[in-house]
Order: structure tokens, then sequence, then C-alpha cells
């Protein structure tokens, strides 16, 4: 996330997706309300960290990046996570799983 800042991009340009273990930040937030929650997405003021299962809730940012963490979940989240990324997606994770998944050599 540092590199991705330091390289200039704003926080509020950058969604980050979970498919396993939410983030403590995600988790903090949610304990606020589901309402006050998303409308910190909407507001695109800071990073937004969000589970894999919220992809297609989630509006396109420039970057995406999605936390494989979790097996099950990464074939359902990383096609939305691609579409929802409009000029970088990052993932990071196993490359073999990843590979699977995608179809691709990343």
């Amino acid at each position: 996330m540092d590199l991705l800042l330091d390289s200039g991009r704003a926080p509020g340009d950058v969604l980050v997706f979970t498919t396993g273990e939410q983030h403590p930040w995600a988790t903090h937030e949610l304990s606020f309300g589901e309402a006050s929650y998303w409308a910190q997405h909407d507001a695109r003021e800071d990073v937004f960290f969000a589970d894999g299962a919220a992809v297609s809730r989630a509006r396109p940012r420039p970057v995406v990046v999605v936390a494989v963490n979790g097996e099950e979940a990464a074939a359902q989240v990383l096609p939305p996570a691609l579409e929802r990324a409009t000029a970088l997606l990052v993932v990071c994770g196993d490359p073999q799983r990843i590979n699977a998944v995608l179809g691709a050599g990343v």
C-alpha cells in the first residue's frame, strides 16, 4: 500500500478486497454499521477495505488490490475485481493459485 501511495496514487483511488479473513480496518468500521461503512466507500476519501464477497457492491476505482488470503473465494473475487480496476489490478498471494483462477501467467 505504501508503494502505491508513495507513487502518487490518491488514497481514494484504492480499493482493497480480501478473500479470507476481513482486514482489521473493515472489521472496525463495520462495527459502526453498514450504512456508515459504505458511505465511506462512496465518499472516496481514503483507501477502502472490503470483504471479497462485497465485490459486486463496490464501484470501480483506478487501483484494486486483492489479497488472496482465503482460497475458496478467490475464484469468485478475482474476475469482478479485474472489472472494477480501471487502471491497475494488484493481486497478492500464491502465484499458482492466482494463475489457476485467472488462467494467465501473473
